[in-house]
């Protein structure tokens, strides 16, 4: 069955991310985001997906980092999903909304406790003097909360990308490529073939 005749493109990405589980070495949720500043100029970065429902693609991050910042300044991104060994790829467009506190809240509980205290260390994005500074403020949170469950700092959350447009990519022989471009129309979604 050719899985580009879906209809629907949460399913279509799903199976594939699923492929992709079993294929990448590394990192089969990884994905490029892309962000623009409030003067327009653009910057990219790889993180991680952390959640997806037919409402979008979520990822988290200190919201005071640059990415942070372009995404309160401009509430719009872009994500692209590269997966190597499968030859295919994945783009997504659309708007920001921040997730609910609570829905942070969940996903900052299931980190592994060395990251929640990474994330009360690091002032993300911002200079730093030396790898020991760093370090010595790792020590500094571990103390804090030695014994405790670590809260969430206030700075840590996470976005979603509600999308208006993803585009499925299938390497084809020759660069005769597939592609399938799905675009939300009102509470459905088009799709059409593009030429590679």
């Amino acid at each position: 069955m050719d899985e580009f005749s879906s209809h629907n493109p949460f399913e279509l990405f799903r199976g594939w991310l699923a492929e992709a589980e079993g294929a990448e070495p590394n990192d089969p949720n990884a994905m490029c985001l892309a962000t623009v500043d409030d003067k327009g100029n653009p910057s990219a970065r790889m993180v991680l997906l952390k959640g997806i429902d037919e409402r979008g693609f979520v990822f988290y991050t200190n919201v005071e980092s640059r990415k942070g910042h372009d995404l309160v300044a401009s509430p719009k991104a872009a994500l692209c999903f590269h997966w190597k060994s499968l030859r295919r790829q994945v783009r997504v467009e659309g708007s920001i909304e921040p997730v609910q506190p609570a829905e942070a809240d969940v996903y900052f509980a299931s980190r592994a406790r060395v990251s929640q205290i990474g994330a009360w260390a690091s002032d993300q994005s911002r200079p730093l003097d030396s790898r020991a500074t760093l370090e010595a403020r790792v020590e500094r949170v571990k103390a804090r909360f030695e014994g405790q469950t670590v809260s969430r700092p206030p700075n840590w959350s996470g976005f979603r990308v509600i999308p208006r447009s993803i585009e499925f990519w299938r390497d084809g022989a020759f660069r005769l490529h597939d592609r399938l471009q799905f675009r939300r129309a009102g509470l459905e979604w088009a799709s059409e073939r593009l030429y590679p």
